[in-house]
């Protein structure tokens, strides 16, 4: 497994665990490119998670989409394995007794 793909996964079973609606969307020819890793509801509100691990930048493409998100109303984040833990503790505003 990749670094990004444990991220990934990690972030997932957060939202799993907080009840949250996740799906990852299609990239390639039948999806849109720039689209966050992650993307789901919670609590009535649409987020967009966007994944990478070491010293992986986000793309101008992906930076754009995600501050479509913010700037529609949604949440749209950028994690990697360092701030993983803090950014979805925030994110979901639970305690530390949902770390994974």
């Amino acid at each position: 497994m990749t670094p990004e793909a444990k991220v990934k996964k990690k972030v997932k079973m957060y939202l799993d665990k907080a009840g949250a609606y996740q799906f990852s969307p299609q990239s390639g020819i039948y999806g849109r490119s720039g689209i966050p890793d992650i993307v789901g509801c919670y609590k009535g509100g649409f987020f967009g998670i966007e994944c990478k691990a070491g010293d992986n930048k986000a793309t101008a493409l992906q930076l754009s989409e995600l501050a479509k998100i913010r700037n529609t109303g949604g949440v749209a984040l950028l994690v990697n394995e360092t701030n993983v833990d803090e950014v979805m503790l925030q994110f979901l505003g639970v305690s530390q007794g949902l770390i994974i």
